[in-house]
C-alpha cells in the first residue's frame, strides 16, 4: 500500500518504541532535551551515578551524562593571539601555489599533541561545555538500587523513574523533563535524597567536555532572591564565570539551597512533601535578563502539550500491519530517531556529531554531516527544523568569502569543522574537504520544496529570497575551483579529500571524486534555476561546469571512488553509491553502472571501517535502483556501527558513543523509500508485500527536470 486512507494513530505508533529500562546500560543512557539543551540521566533520572555511563577516550574516562547546549562554549586562554594563517601550508593547483590550513602529521607517542602551538590552541579551541551535572546525594551504590524501572515517554517527553534503595520503605519515583522553548530542567522527586548541582572547568579533550581538577580556573557565584510567599518557592541565582564565558543558572526550587563546595551547591528537600526543583541555564552576563521563574508543573505541562504537537506534525510511517520481522526494528529507529534528531539538531548552530550528549572533536560541528543532521526535517515535513541553522550560514559568510578569496577563488568557501564563530580547525583533512560546498544548495532546495508541498508558498518565497546570496556565493566557488581539462570540460583537482576519507594521505594528488562531480552539476543546475526563476542573470561560468563537468571514471563497469590510482580504496564510506541515491541522477552516471557498483560495494567492502550514514547511502541507492530488499537491508545491516541502541543512539565505538548523521540518515534514507522522488513510483525502497502506511512525506528531487 502507498500511503494511507486512514489518518495513522501517531500516539499509538510513537508509544509502541518508548524506552523502558529494567536495568543500568552502561551505553545507552536515556536523553532529554528540545534542541538547545540536552540532559542524559542515569536510572535515578538525574546524573546520580556518573560513573556508571562512562566515554573512554585515549585512557581518560569521562561520563556520558551531559548537561549540554548549543550556546555553551569556552576557550582556554591562550598564551598569546593564534591566527589561522600561521597553520597554511601552500599547495600546488592548476593556477599555481595556494595556501591551505593544515595540521602537522601525527608523531608517534605524543597522544593528543597533534601540531606546533598555534594549531593545536586553534584545534582545540573552542570547545563544548559540560555545563553541569546535577545528581542525587546518596551513599547507596548504584548495584543498592533494586525494582528498576525508567519510562521515557516519547509523546509527552517526560521521564519517570522508579527504583528502590535500602533506606526507603517502598519505590520511589522521580519525574524528569526539558522545557520545549526554555532551557530548564524540571525535577520531582520523592526520594527525599538531596540534590548536587556541581560546575566543571572547560575541557581542550577531543571528547571529555569537563575539567573537575582545575577548581582556580573559574568562579561560582551564588546569590538568594525573594522568595515567593505566594507559592513557598525559593529563588536562587548561580553566576558562573570560566575565563571569557559567561552563564547563569536559575533555580527555582520548594527546598532550601546550600553552598557546599567552591564549585557545589546542595539542594535540600522538604521532609513533608517531594522536591519540586526547577533549574535553568542562560547564556551570557550573569544577572542580564532574568527569566520569569518557572515551576516544575509548568515544564512538566509545556512538554507534555509541545511533544504532541511535534508529533502529529509533518510525517508517519507506520509499519505494524507488515509480517516481516525486520519492519518492526526499522520503526523502532525511525521513532527514535525523530526524538533524538528533535532533541539534538534542530537548534540554530548546526550540531555535533555526538549532538548535546558529550563531546566528539570538542563538540565542534562538522559542516559535511550538516545534511546528514537535518534533510530529513524536510522530507518529514517539518522543515522549519532547518531554517535556523541554515540561517547561520550567512553569519559566516564573510569569514567564508575570505578563504576563498586567500585561495585565489570567487564565492564563500565553507569550512569543515567549527565552533559557532564559524572559525576553521586545523586539520590534514577537514580543510581539503569539498563535499560540504553544495550542502547549503541542497538544503535549501529541500526547505523550499517542503514548504510549497505544504501550500505555504509566501514561506517559500520569502525564505527563497533571504537565501539567495548564500546560493549565489556557493555556487560562485563551485563554478570557479573546477578545473578546465585539457581535452576539454572540467573537473575538480588537488588539493583535495573526497568524502571517502581514506585518500587523506594522498591529498596533493587526488582528481574527479565521483560522487563530489555528481553533486557540484546538480548543486549548479539548481542554483542556476533558482536565478532564472527570481530574474536574476546566471553566470556564464554556472552553466559551463555544470554542462562540462566530465562524467565520473569507470573501470570494468563500475563507479570508481576518484579520478586517479588507487581508483577505489575499499575502506571507509563507499562514497561513490552516493551519486546515485543521495544526489538525484543528473546524467552523470548509469544506472546499470550504479547497480553494479552497488552490488560490488555488498560483496566486499570493508565493513569495519564505515560509519552509520554509509548504510543509508546504500537504501538511498538501492531505493533509486528499485531494489527494494537491498533498501531494507542496508539500513538494517548486522555491523556494530549500524546498531541502535535502546535509546535509539547510533553507536560507533568507545570514542563515538552517539552518532546522529547516522540516525538523521536513515530518516532521509526512509522518507526517499517512502514517497519516492518527482515523476518516480510510489513507495520505492519498500517490498512490494509490505503493507505500509505512511502520511506526510515530501518527495525528493529526482531526475534532471529540477523543479
Amino acid at each position: 500500500m502507498s500511503g494511507t486512507t486512514q489518518p495513522i494513530d501517531r500516539e499509538a505508533l510513537v508509544a509502541r518504541h518508548r524506552p523502558r529500562v529494567r536495568e543500568v546500560l552502561p551505553q545507552w543512557p536515556l536523553q532529554l532535551g528540545n534542541g538547545s539543551l540536552g540532559f542524559a540521566a542515569d536510572v535515578t533520572g538525574l546524573q546520580t551515578y556518573p560513573q556508571a555511563h562512562p566515554h573512554r577516550y585515549r585512557g581518560a574516562t569521562g561520563t556520558l551524562l551531559g548537561t549540554m547546549s548549543q550556546w555553551g562554549w569556552h576557550s582556554t586562554p591562550p598564551p598569546r593571539t593564534y591566527h589561522l594563517s600561521e597553520t597554511e601550508r601552500r599547495y600546488e593547483t592548476t593556477r599555481g601555489p595556494r595556501p591551505y590550513v593544515d595540521l602537522t602529521p601525527r608523531e608517534p607517542g605524543i597522544g593528543e599533541v597533534r601540531g606546533n602551538e598555534a594549531e593545536e590552541w586553534l584545534r582545540n579551541n573552542p570547545h563544548r561545555l559540560q555545563l553541569a551535572r546535577i545528581g542525587f546525594v546518596t551513599a547507596t551504590p548504584i548495584t543498592g538500587l533494586g525494582d528498576l524501572a525508567q519510562d521515557l515517554d516519547l509523546w509527552t517527553g517526560i521521564l519517570t523513574s522508579s527504583f528502590r534503595a535500602p533506606e526507603h520503605a517502598r519505590v520511589v519515583t522521580v519525574t524528569t523533563a526539558v522545557h520545549p522553548t526554555r532551557d530548564a530542567l524540571a525535577v520531582v522527586s520523592g526520594t527525599g535524597w538531596p540534590v548536587r548541582l556541581a560546575f566543571p572547568y572547560g575541557s581542550e579533550s577531543w571528547a571529555l567536555a569537563d575539567d573537575w581538577a582545575s577548581p582556580q580556573a573559574h568562579t561560582t557565584g551564588v546569590a538568594a532572591l525573594t522568595d515567593d510567599p505566594a507559592t513557598g518557592l525559593h529563588r536562587w541565582r548561580v553566576d558562573r564565570k570560566l575565563d571569557a564565558t559567561r552563564w547563569t543558572a536559575w533555580i527555582t526550587t520548594n527546598a532550601e539551597v546550600e553552598r557546599t563546595g567552591a564549585h557545589e551547591l546542595t539542594v535540600v528537600p522538604p521532609l513533608a512533601e517531594p522536591l519540586r526543583l526547577v533549574v535553568e541555564l542562560c547564556e551570557g552576563e550573569p544577572g542580564v535578563n532574568e527569566p520569569p521563574p518557572l515551576t516544575a508543573q509548568e515544564v512538566l505541562d509545556a512538554s507534555s502539550q509541545a511533544w504532541p504537537a511535534f508529533w502529529r506534525s509533518g510525517a508517519a510511517l507506520d509499519l505494524g500491519d507488515v509480517d516481516d520481522p525486520r519492519a518492526a526494528e526499522l520503526e523502532r529507529r525511525a521513532v527514535l530517531s525523530q526524538y533524538l534528531t528533535r532533541i539534538n539538531c534542530a537548534a540554530a548552530l548546526p550540531p555535533s556529531e555526538t549532538g548535546l550528549l558529550t563531546n566528539s572533536w570538542r563538540g565542534k560541528v562538522h559542516l559535511e554531516m550538516h545534511w546528514w543532521h537535518v534533510a530529513h526535517f524536510a522530507l518529514w515535513g517539518r522543515p522549519e527544523l532547518i531554517e535556523a541553522s541554515l540561517d547561520w550560514y550567512a553569519t559566516i559568510l564573510e569569514s567564508a568569502r575570505d578563504t576563498a578569496q586567500r585561495q585565489g577563488y570567487d564565492g564563500a568557501r565553507w569550512p569543515k569543522q567549527v565552533g559557532p564563530e564559524g572559525r576553521e580547525s586545523p586539520s590534514e583533512i577537514g580543510t581539503f574537504l569539498l563535499w560540504q560546498q553544495p550542502h547549503p544548495i541542497h538544503l535549501a532546495e529541500l526547505v523550499i520544496r517542503a514548504h510549497r508541498a505544504a501550500d505555504r508558498h509566501a514561506r517559500a518565497d520569502e525564505l527563497r529570497l533571504r537565501w539567495a546570496p548564500l546560493v549565489t556565493a556557493t555556487a560562485d566557488f563551485m563554478a570557479d575551483i573546477a578545473e578546465p581539462r585539457p581535452h576539454g570540460g572540467f573537473g575538480l583537482g588537488p588539493p583535495l579529500v573526497p568524502a571517502q576519507e581514506s585518500y587523506g594521505a594522498m591529498r596533493a594528488r587526488v582528481t574527479d571524486p565521483t560522487f563530489e562531480l555528481a553533486y557540484w552539476r546538480w548543486a549548479l543546475l539548481v542554483a542556476r534555476r533558482w536565478h532564472e526563476e527570481l530574474s536574476l542573470q546566471v553566470p556564464a561560468s554556472w552553466t559551463a561546469v555544470a554542462d562540462g563537468l566530465i562524467r565520473p571514471l569507470t573501470r570494468d563497469g563500475e563507479l570508481t571512488a576518484i579520478g586517479v590510482d588507487p581508483w577505489t580504496i575499499r575502506t571507509d564510506h563507499p562514497s561513490m553509491l552516493a551519486a546515485y541515491g543521495v544526489v538525484p541522477p543528473v546524467d552523470m552516471v548509469d544506472p546499470d553502472v550504479a547497480s553494479r557498483t552497488l552490488d560490488r560495494v555488498l560483496a566486499d567492502w570493508d565493513w569495519a571501517s564505515t560509519w552509520g550514514w554509509d548504510y543509508p547511502v546504500i537504501a538511498m541507492t538501492a531505493s533509486r535502483l528499485h531494489r527494494p530488499e537491498d533498501a531494507v537491508d542496508g539500513l538494517l545491516a548486522p555491523v556494530a556501527k549500524n546498531e541502535h541502541g535502546p535509546n535509539g543512539h547510533n553507536r560507533q565505538d568507545e570514542r563515538l558513543p552517539a552518532y546522529l548523521p547516522g540516525n538523521g540518515g536513515l530518516l532521509a534514507a526512509l522518507g526517499l523509500m517512502a514517497a519516492g522522488w518527482d515523476d518516480g513510483p510510489a513507495q520505492p525502497g519498500f517490498p512490494a508485500d509490505w503493507q505500509v502506511r505512511h502520511e506526510g512525506f515530501v518527495r525528493s528531487p529526482g531526475g534532471t527536470v529540477l523543479r
